[in-house]
């Protein structure tokens, strides 16, 4: 089986996590407020692995998705380095080679694998 080519393969890559089974790392370096990718998937009716969960505000829905990129390895941090406006991710702080990219899963994750943001944090 072929895999499918990933464009964010040129910024990012996957491997094993010191905080939970698999993560995503950076190639290079990204700078506080600079684009590193949009989380790609299917819509999905229910949490489960790789599950991103974003509300919008506008029509009042919780809209999820399963992630086929790179960006389904993102882990969870108290203190991450990245967070998303809507399905685009930017560096919140600045991000090395090889530092492993996290994200705030938000004060109600549903699941140990799904990533949901609360509605005041999918807004900022």
């Amino acid at each position: 089986m072929t895999r499918a080519y990933d464009p964010l393969s040129h910024d990012l890559y996957a491997a094993p996590s010191l905080i939970h089974g698999r993560g995503c790392f950076a190639r290079r370096g990204f700078a506080p407020g600079e684009f590193i990718g949009t989380f790609q998937g299917s819509e999905v009716d229910e949490d489960g692995s790789h599950v991103l969960w974003i509300y919008d505000a506008g029509n009042g829905i919780l809209i999820r998705r399963r992630g086929n990129n790179l960006l389904r390895w993102l882990n969870h941090s108290d203190r991450p380095n990245a967070a998303f406006n809507g399905l685009d991710l930017y560096a919140s702080a600045s991000i090395r080679v090889d530092d492993e990219i996290t994200i705030d899963y938000g004060r109600s994750c549903s699941s140990e694998d799904g990533i949901y943001l609360a509605p005041d944090e999918a807004a900022a």
